[in-house]
């Protein structure tokens, strides 16, 4: 961050409607990527009447009817047409001059009507999906004509249902809310060490209770699995299965008594991938895991990776990871940003850095924000495109918990809106950019958008996250600490004295002052030290005196550790702190604390997005906030609970 002369920094409102279209209904995501406002509105209250050859668009079709019932517009077809006031929605399939664009569509609306154009039957279903979004809660639409089409022809989500089980309906919902954010790739997670979960014919009892450490008993029906497959294919979503080999196999191991790479393994494999290929016809993927894994059998990936492809399957694998043939797919996963150049026979998904259990919430969305995929601009003959992916390691009390401690819904928008319209920056990136950059500027106008969708579309889904674009600090420092982390400093005493210049002046709700990953991830000091303390300091307003609801958090344990609880009396393993107007704020009464680590016991309310707010008094008028900041060593206690130096403060509503 950039260094500035002392200026006053303020919780502020900041009105960012100027940056699109004064109209609600704009507020698109992903953007489409051309787009052209016209003045004037079209009414839809007296009804769409659709004309044109329909034939061979049910799906689209049907789409179109449940956005029009959920609106409360009447819809008919030109044959039996309900209203004759009503407006004329025209579907034209292969459009002149996009057969090379699969996915691109046109939309048209003006004082003719409505035309969505494209291609390809999922073209149309995208731009039935923009005009979705377009209908405002008065049934009108504004005039405006669209060229859309993605950067990358992969955008895919991940979920892990091996080792914390879904049913189905939620599984539905998240299929769903990728259906209308454009993304087209369901990658299923379903064998894990910790159980298998899908019902086998020939082997029943892999899928025993007996035979599962977590959420034992709970696995998918082969009913629920064709369901899963025609749920995806009905909304132009192609399922991607995953059966991992030869790691995560410990429930095949417990199961079958033997190592997967062994010569009875691969022969009680070989019939388990015979018997889904059977079962599953059609499917064009199968992802074989291969990583973290010691190879003891060199000849294992080869054979099974024939025998896959042998059943019809072109394969995925993860890489870094065993040995894979150089026609699987790699799905990168580890290590830092490094381009993926146009150049060579291999095939690439981008998974680095794209793992939301690793990250804070607020964090999720900046960094994805900005993620540019494998470093490039758009796709490439070599870079299909990327994978969200949501790997909650720790075990949760419920399903639905994952959706609170990861920002998954957040997520997922932020990850069509990048991957939709390519783009983004190099490197990868923890904090909202500074004040003076363009790129701060196209986050607050995207945050604002996300909102929208967050008040419009997930009113009764868990959305956790919060405008935090406007908040900005003051950041003061170092201290040496000499390792004391409750030392205390005169500042506590004088934060707001004017004659206190700052080191720094940084953005957000929350703030990572140095990453975990600090080898790859810049956090905002470009040197941190160790044995210092940070201050950072900022000033709220409050129209009235009384308690207020605030998200604050320090370090944010990720979901795939087996990080500590914070002890008793403590925010956080730091020793963090929070002044509001010179009084320190208790942290919260842990249900758990001190709880050492362990990936079979749930988090509870270690996370500020899965515990209540916490309650200020707040004066009315101006309010000081004052957050301390020591760190010791950067190394942590154990790897699994690695100090990631950081705070988030901001208002919850």
């Amino acid at each position: 961050m950039k260094k500035h002369g002392p200026i006053c920094f303020l919780f502020t409102l900041i009105l960012v409607g100027f940056l699109h279209p004064v109209r609600a209904q704009s507020d698109l995501l992903p953007m489409p990527q051309k787009v052209s406002w016209q003045n004037g509105i079209l009414d839809l209250r007296q009804g769409i009447t659709l004309e044109g050859d329909t034939s061979g668009i049910d799906r689209e079709l049907y789409l179109l009817s449940e956005v029009m019932k959920a609106n409360r517009i009447p819809f008919s077809y030109a044959k039996n047409r309900s209203a004759p006031r009503s407006t004329v929605l025209n579907l034209t399939l292969n459009a002149r001059n996009m057969r090379e664009k699969k996915e691109s569509y046109r939309l048209t609306i003006s004082t003719t009507g409505i035309t969505v154009a494209a291609s390809t039957k999922s073209g149309l279903y995208y731009g039935l999906q923009t005009l979705k979004q377009l209908i405002t809660a008065q049934g009108t639409v504004p005039f405006c004509s669209i060229e859309d089409e993605p950067a990358f022809p992969w955008r895919a989500f991940l979920v892990d249902v091996g080792r914390n089980y879904q049913p189905l309906e939620m599984l539905k919902e998240q299929i769903d809310i990728m259906a209308q954010y454009k993304l087209n790739v369901f990658h299923f997670h379903f064998t894990e060490d910790i159980a298998w979960r899908l019902s086998s014919k020939r082997y029943p009892g892999l899928t025993d209770s007996t035979n599962m450490t977590r959420w034992a008993g709970q696995s998918y029906t082969e009913q629920e699995f064709r369901e899963l497959i025609k749920y995806c294919s009905d909304r132009h979503i192609t399922f991607l299965p995953e059966i991992d080999m030869p790691g995560h196999s410990a429930a095949f191991h417990r199961f079958f008594g033997v190592d997967m790479q062994s010569d009875s393994g691969m022969v009680f494999l070989k019939e388990l991938l015979h018997e889904f290929a059977n079962t599953y016809p059609g499917l064009p993927y199968l992802h074989i895991g291969g990583d973290e894994v010691k190879i003891t059998n060199p000849n294992f990936m080869g054979e099974m990776t024939r025998y896959v492809e042998s059943l019809g399957f072109k394969t995925l694998g993860w890489d870094p990871g065993g040995n894979l043939m150089p026609q699987t797919i790699r799905q990168l996963w580890m290590g830092g940003p490094k381009a993926i150049e146009p150049d060579g026979a291999l095939i690439y998904i981008d998974s680095k850095h794209l793992y939301i259990n690793h990250m804070d919430p607020l964090e999720t969305v900046t960094t994805l924000f900005y993620r540019q995929i494998g470093e490039q601009k758009k796709a490439h003959k070599n870079l299909w495109g990327a994978t969200l992916c949501v790997w909650p390691d720790r075990a949760v009390s419920a399903p639905e918990d994952m959706f609170l401690q990861n920002a998954v819904y957040p997520a997922m928008l932020t990850f069509a809106e990048r991957i939709w319209q390519g783009g983004g920056l190099a490197g990868w990136k923890a904090n909202i950019q500074p004040v003076d950059q363009e790129e701060n500027l196209s986050f607050s106008s995207f945050e604002k958008r996300l909102l929208q969708h967050k008040e419009k579309f997930f009113k009764n889904l868990p959305f956790p996250y919060v405008k935090h674009s406007h908040i900005t600090w003051e950041l003061i420092g170092p201290f040496p600490n000499e390792g004391k982390l409750t030392q205390a400093f005169s500042i506590e005493k004088q934060a707001f004295d004017s004659t206190i210049v700052p080191t720094y002046h940084i953005t957000g709700g929350t703030v990572i002052l140095r990453h975990w990953w600090a080898d790859v991830i810049q956090g905002v000091l470009a040197q941190p030290q160790t044995n210092t303390t940070w201050y950072a300091r900022t000033k709220i307003w409050s129209d009235s005196i009384g308690y207020q609801p605030f998200w604050i958090g320090f370090g944010n344990l990720s979901r795939s550790y087996a990080s500590d609880s914070p002890t008793k009396d403590t925010w956080d393993n730091l020793h963090s702190a929070i002044q509001v107007n010179g009084k320190w704020i208790e942290p919260p009464i842990w249900r758990q604390p001190g709880l050492k680590g362990n990936l079979e016991k749930p988090l509870l309310d270690e996370g500020y997005t899965f515990r209540q707010p916490q309650q200020i008094y707040l004066n009315k008028g101006w309010n000081h906030v004052l957050i301390k900041l020591p760190v010791g060593s950067f190394a942590g206690r154990s790897w699994d609970n690695p100090n990631k130096w950081m705070f988030t403060f901001v208002p919850y509503r």
